[in-house]
This record gives structure tokens, C-alpha cells and sequence, in this order.
């Protein structure tokens, strides 16, 4: 079963309040068992366009990632940065070949 990813590219406007944000996301991110690989890390954008902040999580499952998202819990963390950052994210099936 391939992996599930989120990518995601943010810059935000009020980080004091987007803490707010990364504690309320803990219990959602473990209950589906995601995983941080990038977080916010040093970065070169070699093409196109970037954001201040870079994300990647790992999920068991395509699936997993996807439930996540669109959990009650996961939804009541994002409504807290919602008005203090600006993003792009995508949740992609990981390749398993």
C-alpha cells in the first residue's frame, strides 16, 4: 500500500497565533500517524515561485492522509491559521513501485 503525503507551502502573517495551530494539529497528526519529513527547514527555490515555510508529512496510507485532512479534529486545528497564513497544499499518493 503506498504512502500518503502532505505538501505544503505556507507563509504566515501571525506566528505567535500559528503556534496555536501546531498544538491544537498534535492529536489529529497522531491519531492517523503522520510523520514530519521537511518542516520549515533551510531551502534554495531553484524554480517557480516559494513560500516562507515548506512542509512535507508522511501518512501510513493515501487514505490515512486524506481522513486526516478531513477530520473534525484536524479541521478545528486548521480553522487557527486559517486567518493568519496564506498556503498551497496538496495530499499526494507516494510512489510504490
Amino acid at each position: 500500500m503506498a504512502k500518503g503525503y502532505w505538501v505544503a507551502r505556507i507563509d504566515i502573517s501571525d506566528f505567535e497565533q500559528y503556534k496555536k495551530y501546531i498544538a491544537a494539529n498534535a492529536a489529529p497528526f497522531a491519531e492517523y500517524g503522520a510523520r514530519f519529513l521537511v518542516r520549515a527547514g533551510d531551502f534554495e527555490c531553484r524554480e517557480g515561485t516559494s513560500r516562507s515555510r515548506n512542509v512535507v508529512i508522511e501518512f501510513p496510507s493515501y487514505e490515512a492522509a486524506k481522513a486526516c485532512y478531513d477530520s473534525p479534529a484536524y479541521q478545528a486545528a486548521k480553522a487557527l491559521r486559517d486567518d493568519v497564513s496564506e498556503g498551497d497544499m496538496v495530499i499526494v499518493e507516494g510512489y510504490d513501485g
